[in-house]
């Protein structure tokens, strides 16, 4: 079996060329101005423009207007839109009613009520990602290099698709995976030597041990 990946946060074609080549299933262009892997529309437009086909490319937004989501949409190439905020049921509903696109909500999860909440936002999105809950004070919903229990996954039934995130790095991912049963993960600052600036090494070495397990078996 091979576990899909998406690795978030690309800001230059040097990134896209090394995500495409290290085998990413999906890339991620974050639109948040607190976030170091913000992008700009244009740059955004081109670097979506240089993504090879059959490579979901997914746009990252928080608590996002309309008007920006329109921007987003009308100009830049994706397939997919991320929900990153504290958007209700309501909102996610609006919002791939509104633009026709798959939405794949995320979900900080810290404890066992977080998994419920998670299945009730399964109910109106196309995907789920279940990320690790943000301490109090910080900005970024995301992105921050933090785990949380991945055997609180374990043995959970989904309706739709779902995918791991949260503190993942080359060296994690493969424990990841065999205690959550996830069959596809997420990383960002993983994968980076600072914050916003990928390492393509990194990259490749992620992607390889997403699987690696299933190799060996």
């Amino acid at each position: 079996m091979t576990v899909l990946c998406k690795l978030c946060g690309l800001k230059t074609l040097d990134d896209v060329e090394a995500a495409s080549l290290a085998g990413a299933g999906y890339v991620g262009f974050v639109f948040f101005q607190k976030s170091p892997r913000n992008l700009d529309i244009q740059t955004a437009q081109r670097l979506a423009s240089n993504v090879p086909v059959g490579i979901t490319k997914v746009a990252l937004v928080v608590n996002a207007s309309d008007t920006l989501l329109d921007d987003i949409i009308s100009k830049v190439s994706i397939d997919m839109l991320q929900l990153h905020g504290s958007e209700t049921l309501t909102r996610v509903s609006e919002v791939r009613m509104r633009y026709g696109l798959p939405i794949m909500k995320a979900v900080g999860i810290a404890n066992a009520s977080d998994i419920k909440k998670a299945h009730s936002y399964a109910k109106v999105a196309d995907q789920l990602l279940l990320d690790a809950k943000p301490v109090a004070g910080v900005d970024l919903p995301g992105g921050n290099g933090l785990c949380f229990d991945w055997g609180l996954l374990r043995g959970q039934t989904w309706s739709i698709p779902w995918m791991l995130a949260g503190g993942l790095t080359p060296e994690n991912v493969a424990a990841a995976v065999k205690l959550s049963g996830a069959k596809q993960v997420d990383v960002s600052s993983g994968i980076e030597m600072n914050p916003g600036q990928k390492d393509p090494k990194l990259m490749a070495r992620f992607i390889q041990n997403a699987s690696a397990q299933f190799v060996e078996e």
